[in-house]
């Protein structure tokens, strides 16, 4: 598939990348060079950022951070101390790679405070009738397009070039069917918002495993690592995330 063409593609850059910068910020942390380290590690982390932008952004209209109070900027500062004081720990671009995304995901953790209608949405997910799905599309269609969208997500537009896709949902050749039957009645940009919709009210849990596997390409076993859960509940929970997507497919669409 296309999809997994990109996912291999764009791991395999950042690999690339983090495999001919490592060695040089172990060699700026020895120096005490601050400033060198940090412009240079700026050119490795635009995925990471993306990754923060959109949690961020969830968390504000989630209500677990108040407007303007924070940016993705504010973690990626934090991240960029972590770094700097661990980057002489490493000794492969693999390690580098996978901890990245499990010191981003400490960081945010300990400001967001899940909710409890995260579980009671997925619980109920294949209740809600066509309306319901219709009205959740303008709620989240009016704060995106609202004042809840950060500056610095405006301004970084790679953070729109890689949409959501059916592709990432239906795996399977028994629901090869239904995937030519959506692609009929919506246009790839309805596909995307509607997963986002969905991702967007599911449990944090859910959303960042299938936002790791399916957009940061990481395999189960790191977002194991990076969630500090077991390879199968790291499974269950791409499962189950994908199980809700589904439905919510079938419910609106079918």
């Amino acid at each position: 598939m296309a999809n997994q063409t990109t996912f291999y593609k764009s791991r395999k850059e950042l690999q690339i990348s983090i495999k001919r910068t490592l060695p040089n910020l172990v060699r700026l942390k020895a120096a005490e060079n601050r400033i060198a380290f940090n412009q240079l590690l700026l050119e490795i982390i635009p995925e990471i950022r993306r990754y923060i932008i959109k949690k961020v952004r969830n968390a504000i209209q989630k209500g677990h951070f108040p407007k303007n109070k924070y940016t993705a900027d504010d973690f990626i500062d934090q991240l960029f101390i972590e770094v700097y004081d661990h980057i002489q720990d490493f000794s492969n671009e693999d390690e580098f790679y996978v901890w990245l995304y499990k010191k981003t995901n400490e960081l945010l953790e300990n400001t967001i405070i899940e909710e409890e209608f995260d579980n009671l949405f997925f619980q109920n997910i294949d209740e809600y009738s066509k309306k319901e799905w219709d009205q959740m599309h303008e709620k989240f269609t009016a704060e995106s397009d609202g004042d809840l969208i950060m500056k610095e997500e405006l301004d970084d537009i790679s953070y729109y070039k890689d949409p959501y896709t059916l592709n990432d949902i239906f795996i399977e050749n028994t629901e090869k069917e239904l995937v030519i039957k959506i692609d009929k009645i919506l246009h790839k940009e309805a596909v995307d918002r509607h997963i986002q919709v969905v991702l967007h009210n599911l449990p944090d849990a859910m959303r960042t495993v299938f936002e790791l596997f399916t957009k940061q390409h990481l395999t189960l076993a790191e977002i194991a690592e990076v969630r500090k859960i077991s390879i199968e509940k790291a499974q269950q929970l791409l499962n189950d995330a994908r199980k809700g997507l589904k439905i919510s497919f079938f419910n609106r669409y079918d």
